[in-house]
C-alpha cells in the first residue's frame, strides 16, 4: 500500500512539474524577442523546469528579508518545535524558525556559490588562456603547478587548507576557488590549444596584434561556449562542495543560515521519523538537477545538433 501511495504522489508531483514547466516556457518565450523567443520556445521541458526553479531560487534569494516570517537568527519558541501555523516547518535545536533559516540559506548558500565559482573562472580562464597562447616555459610550470594541485582529493584538500587558515566565509571562498581553478584552467587549456593553431590566429600575429586582443578578440569568442557550459557543473560542483563542508563544520559557519549546516544540526529528528533534516538536503539536490538540466540544453544548442 505504501508503494502505490509513493508512486501516486511521484506521478502527480511529476505531472504537476510538466504542466508548470509547460506554462513557463509559453510565458518566458511571450515576454522575450527575436532569437531568445524562439530558443525558449524549442526548449525541452526539462530546461524549461530547470530555468523556472533556478528563477525561483533567484527571487527567494534576493527578496529573503520580505519572504521569511522571521530573522535570520531569531529564537522563536522552544527546540524541535513541531509543523504548525505559526512555524510552517518547526523550529531547530536552537528554537529557531526553519522556514526563515531555508530561505535565507538560500541567499547564503547560493551566493557564495557563485562567487566562489566565479573567481574560480576568472582564475583558472585567465591563467588557461595564456598558457595556451603564450605557450614555452610558462604553459608547461603553470600545467605541472596544477597537476601537483589536482593529485590532491579537493575536499580533502580544503579541509587542511581551511583547518589551517580558518573557516571565514572569504577564507572559504578563495580556498574552493582556487581548488576549483585548476579544473577550469585544464578546460579552457585544452579547449584553446585547439584555437591556438588556427589560420586566423597567425594571420593576427603577424599583423602584430598583441597577447590582450589575441585572447580577448580571436581566442575567447571561440571558446565561449563549453566555458559557460562548464559554468554550470562547475558552480555544481562548488555548491556541493560548500554544503558538503558546512555539513563537516568547516563551511559556512553559524549563526549564519546554510543549508549544509542545517541538515547537520537537525540530523537527530530523522530517528524520530521528522523529514525536516531532509528538506534543505533536497533544496540542494533540487537546485543541482535543475542547473544541470539547463547545461545540458546549452551544450546541445552549441554543439549545432538538430532534431
Amino acid at each position: 500500500m505504501a508503494v502505490i501511495t509513493f508512486l501516486f504522489w511521484a506521478a502527480v508531483t511529476l505531472a504537476a512539474a510538466m504542466a508548470l514547466s509547460w506554462g513557463f516556457r509559453k510565458l518566458a518565450a511571450t515576454a522575450t524577442r527575436g532569437e531568445m523567443s524562439r530558443a525558449l520556445r524549442d526548449a525541452p521541458l526539462t530546461a524549461s523546469f530547470g530555468m523556472m526553479v533556478i528563477l525561483i531560487y533567484l527571487i527567494v534569494a534576493i527578496f529573503a528579508p520580505l519572504l521569511a516570517p522571521y530573522p535570520e537568527r531569531m529564537v522563536v519558541g522552544s527546540q524541535f518545535q513541531p509543523w504548525t501555523a505559526e512555524h510552517w516547518l518547526g523550529t531547530d535545536a536552537l528554537g529557531r524558525d526553519m522556514l526563515s533559516r531555508m530561505i535565507y540559506g538560500t541567499r547564503n548558500t547560493v551566493g557564495i556559490a557563485f562567487a566562489t565559482t566565479a573567481l574560480a573562472f576568472l582564475i583558472g580562464s585567465v591563467l588557461g588562456l595564456l598558457a595556451a597562447t603564450v605557450g614555452g616555459w610558462l604553459d608547461q610550470g603553470l600545467s605541472r603547478l596544477v597537476d601537483v594541485f589536482m593529485a590532491i582529493p579537493s575536499l580533502i584538500f580544503a579541509l587542511l587548507l581551511l583547518t589551517i587558515f580558518g573557516t571565514s566565509i572569504l577564507t572559504l571562498i578563495l580556498v574552493i576557488a582556487v581548488i576549483d581553478s585548476t579544473r577550469v584552467f585544464r578546460l579552457a587549456r585544452a579547449v584553446s590549444e585547439g584555437v591556438v593553431v588556427m589560420d586566423f590566429i597567425e594571420a593576427a600575429r603577424l599583423r602584430g596584434e598583441r597577447l590582450p586582443y589575441l585572447i580577448t578578440r580571436e581566442i575567447l569568442p571561440n571558446v565561449t561556449a563549453p566555458l559557460v557550459a562548464e559554468f554550470g557543473l562547475r558552480f555544481c560542483f562548488v555548491f556541493l562542495a560548500i554544503s558538503a563542508l558546512s555539513f563537516l563544520g568547516l563551511g559556512i559557519q553559524p549563526p549564519t543560515a546554510d543549508w549544509g549546516s542545517m541538515v547537520r544540526e537537525n540530523a537527530t529528528l530523522i530517528t524520530f521519523g521528522d523529514i525536516t533534516p531532509l528538506l534543505p538536503a533536497g533544496a540542494i539536490a533540487l537546485l543541482t538537477v535543475a542547473v544541470n538540466f539547463v547545461v545540458d540544453w546549452q551544450l546541445y544548442r552549441a554543439s549545432g545538433l538538430k532534431e
